[in-house]
């Protein structure tokens, strides 16, 4: 009979029990169990993270953690605590760090998008002769490098962006000769030129750049006399011809800075023009003209007469080129 009493005793307790679960959220008692099986986690991960030489975390973290979870245990919050996975390895300071590392090597292979319309801009170049200053030109050099078609949308200027590019390239490799000259001739290697003489060998290796394009070098001058492309086309004529004055040896801060930049930069225009309409041998009719008009650089003297002169000389010079580029775009120059 005393067994019988004590078996019903135990099953009324554990129907209370259960009512307490039940109304966890309403009774007070509640939270008191609720706290001693936080506590319980915390000492069992205290003994776990002792055996792990790691620090356990606090009873608020756990506390915390335990309400937020709508179904926390003792099982589930002895592997997580405050957001935290203590029984692994924490892996977001390693991202940070894979990234990072990830991202260091791609800056070793970055490319540029100025860098990239080069590339393709000069792969380009091989394409003038069959599609001339055009877009066309520009998609069938970036094809060459497994790139689309529509790439072309990159150069706001189409045609333009491609003739600046080549003219860019080229007073770049003449700036380069020139100064490989100077340094040669600064250790003893090769003997100064007179200035004549250096002006008319800057004006005719620049010149030359243009041969493999030359049939379809009328149509990149007409471009480059675009009003919009004007303010480029003196910005790089401007650029070549002060560096070949440089290399001269011209240190002037005078008129005669100017005018012997203005004199140059119309006899080159007009030799430029004599090229495209060249049909002799190894255009022996252009070099015979740069001879004759070399000399009136160097001769020239500071005063207001010759000012004046050479600033109608390049005045007539860029008029002709413009009357003779209408009449020749779109012309076979070679006959």
């Amino acid at each position: 009979m005393a067994a019988l009493i004590r078996g019903l005793r135990a099953g009324k307790a554990f129907r209370g029990l259960a009512s307490v679960a039940v109304q966890a959220k309403l009774s007070p008692q509640c939270n008191l169990v609720r706290r001693g099986i936080h506590r319980a986690a915390v000492l069992r991960l205290a003994d776990d993270f002792k055996s792990n030489s790691v620090s356990p975390p606090s009873y608020h973290e756990v506390h915390t953690a335990g309400e937020s979870s709508s179904s926390s245990t003792q099982g589930d919050f002895s592997n997580t605590a405050a957001g935290q996975d203590y029984g692994q390895p924490n892996t977001s300071a390693f991202c940070v760090r894979s990234y990072q590392d990830q991202s260091g090597e791609h800056d070793e292979d970055y490319e540029t998008e100025e860098q990239l319309q080069a590339r393709i801009l000069t792969a380009s170049l091989d394409f003038v002769p069959l599609h001339g200053w055009s877009v066309e030109a520009i998609a069938a050099g970036a094809e060459t490098l497994n790139l689309s078609a529509a790439s072309t949308g990159m150069f706001n200027n189409g045609a333009g962006d491609l003739v600046f590019h080549f003219i860019a390239e080229c007073n770049s490799q003449l700036a380069k000769t020139l100064a490989e000259q100077q340094n040669q001739i600064q250790l003893g290697q090769a003997e100064p030129k007179k200035t004549a003489e250096f002006l008319r060998d800057a004006v005719d290796l620049r010149l030359r750049m243009l041969i493999p394009y030359i049939d379809t070098w009328p149509q990149a001058m007409s471009i480059l006399l675009l009003p919009h492309n004007i303010p480029d086309s003196l910005k790089h004529l401007s650029t070549m011809v002060d560096d070949i004055w440089y290399y001269a040896g011209d240190r002037s801060t005078d008129m005669n800075w100017y005018t012997r930049r203005a004199a140059l930069t119309g006899i080159y225009n007009t030799t430029e023009l004599v090229m495209v309409q060249d049909s002799s041998p190894d255009f022996e009719e252009t070099w015979a003209f740069l001879d004759n008009r070399i000399n009136d650089v160097v001769n020239m003297a500071n005063t207001a007469k010759q000012v004046q002169a050479t600033g109608d000389a390049v005045v007539q010079g860029l008029m002709g080129a413009a009357i003779t580029l209408k009449n020749l775009t779109g012309m076979n120059q070679r006959r």
